[in-house]
C-alpha cells in the first residue's frame, strides 16, 4: 500500500474562479508550485510522481494545486499568468489556514516561488527551487522558443511528445507515453501556449535580492530543458542560498534519479533523507483488468473478454482502486500506461 493519501479541497479567487488543491501528510505546511501544467488526480496516479510527493509529504503537510486552466481547476480568461499565480498562492494558503509556510517550486514553479518569496518575505519559512531559472529568455534561443510555441498551438499532440523528449530524454517508453498524455489532459492547447509563453517571459532578476528565507537551489547538471547556468544564477542572486548540482539531464523531478532530487529537497526543508520505497504491485489478474481499463473498456466488456461475471469485473476494478489509492478509472488507466512498456 501507499504510505500517504491525498485529500482534495477548493479555494476561490476574487473573480469566482475555483482552484482545486490536494493535501497530503502531516507537519508544517509546504506549498508545492507546479511546473507549467498539472493535473492533481492524474499526477497522483503516476507511480514515480506519487512516490516523490509522498516523500515530500513525510514530515510535512504537502499542499499541491492546479492553477486555473489546468487539471481540476476552473477555466480563466486572464492572461497575466504571474499575477494570477500570486493570487492563487494566497487563496490556497488562506484555504488551508496558514500565513507562513515552506514553498517548493519546480520548473516554472521556481521563478514563481521566487516572485512570491520576494513580495511576501515573512510568509516563507523555507524556499526550495528545483530546475528553475531567473530569465525565461535564457532558457532557449528565440527561434526554438517560437518553434515550440507554434507547435503547441498547431499540433498539441506532437508538441506534447516533443516536450516529453526534452523533459525526460532518458525515460522509458511507458513513462514517455504517460507524460505526453498527462500534458494534453492537463491543459488545452490554447492555454498550454499561454503558460509556455509565460515560462519564457518571466524574469525575476530584480526579486532575488529581496528574499530572506533560507533557500536551497537544486539543478541537474545537464538538464536539457533549463541550462544549469540559470540554476547557478538563482543561487548566486539569493543571499546565503545553497546550490546542489545533481548528475543527469532529465528536467522532470520525479523522473531519472528522482530519489536524489527528493532528498535534496527534503534537506532544503530541514527534513532527514529517506530510504527508497517500493510502490505497490498488482496481481497478474488485476494487471490484466487494469490493461483493459486503460483501453476504456466497461465492466461488461471486461467480463466478456475474461469470461467472468460483470460483478467480478467490477470487484477487480474496486480492488485495484483500493490497492493503488485511486478515485477513478482514469487514474487506473494513467497508472497502467506509466508502468507498461509501450512500443
Amino acid at each position: 500500500m501507499w504510505l500517504v493519501e491525498q485529500e482534495l479541497g477548493s479555494a476561490t479567487l476574487a473573480d469566482g474562479t475555483p482552484v482545486r488543491f490536494a493535501v497530503a501528510g502531516r507537519g508544517p505546511v509546504a506549498i508545492h508550485l507546479p511546473g507549467w501544467v498539472s493535473h492533481l488526480e492524474l499526477g497522483w496516479a503516476v507511480p514515480a510522481a506519487r512516490q516523490f510527493y509522498e516523500g515530500l509529504a513525510t514530515g510535512r503537510t504537502l499542499v499541491r494545486y492546479d492553477r486555473p486552466g489546468c487539471g481540476m481547476s476552473g477555466r480563466t480568461s486572464r492572461t497575466d499568468v504571474v499575477d494570477l499565480e500570486m493570487e492563487v498562492i494566497r487563496a490556497v494558503a488562506t484555504a488551508v489556514g496558514v500565513d507562513r509556510f515552506d514553498l517548493v517550486g519546480a520548473s516554472f514553479g521556481a521563478p514563481l516561488a521566487v516572485r512570491w518569496a520576494a513580495r511576501h518575505p515573512q510568509s516563507v519559512a523555507h524556499l526550495v527551487l528545483y530546475g528553475g531559472w531567473v530569465d525565461g529568455g535564457a532558457v532557449a534561443p528565440p527561434g526554438i522558443r517560437e518553434h515550440v510555441l507554434g507547435l503547441v498551438d498547431q499540433h498539441w499532440g506532437l508538441a506534447s511528445d516533443v516536450l516529453t523528449e526534452i523533459f525526460a530524454p532518458d525515460a522509458d517508453a511507458g513513462f514517455r507515453a504517460m507524460f505526453s498524455r498527462y500534458q494534453r489532459e492537463s491543459a488545452p492547447a490554447g492555454w498550454a501556449h499561454v503558460l509556455l509563453a509565460a515560462c519564457y517571459d518571466i524574469d525575476v532578476s530584480e526579486d532575488l535580492g529581496r528574499i530572506v528565507a533560507p533557500t536551497s537551489v537544486i539543478h541537474r547538471e545537464d538538464d536539457r530543458a533549463v541550462p544549469l547556468a540559470e540554476g547557478e544564477r538563482l543561487a548566486a542572486g539569493i543571499d546565503r542560498a545553497t546550490l546542489t548540482v545533481l548528475p543527469g539531464r532529465t528536467h522532470i523531478p520525479f523522473a531519472g534519479d528522482s530519489h536524489s532530487v527528493l532528498n535534496a529537497m527534503r534537506g532544503g526543508l530541514g527534513l532527514p533523507a529517506l530510504l527508497p520505497q517500493a510502490p505497490p504491485r498488482l496481481t497478474s489478474r488485476q494487471t490484466q483488468v487494469a490493461a483493459l481499463v486503460a483501453r476504456g473498456w466497461s465492466n461488461r466488456q471486461i467480463s466478456e473478454e475474461l469470461v467472468i461475471s460483470e460483478r467480478t469485473a467490477e470487484s477487480h476494478v474496486e480492488r485495484i482502486r483500493d490497492r493503488l489509492g485511486f478515485r477513478s478509472r482514469a487514474q487506473v488507466a494513467a497508472w497502467y500506461v506509466a508502468t507498461s512498456s509501450v512500443d
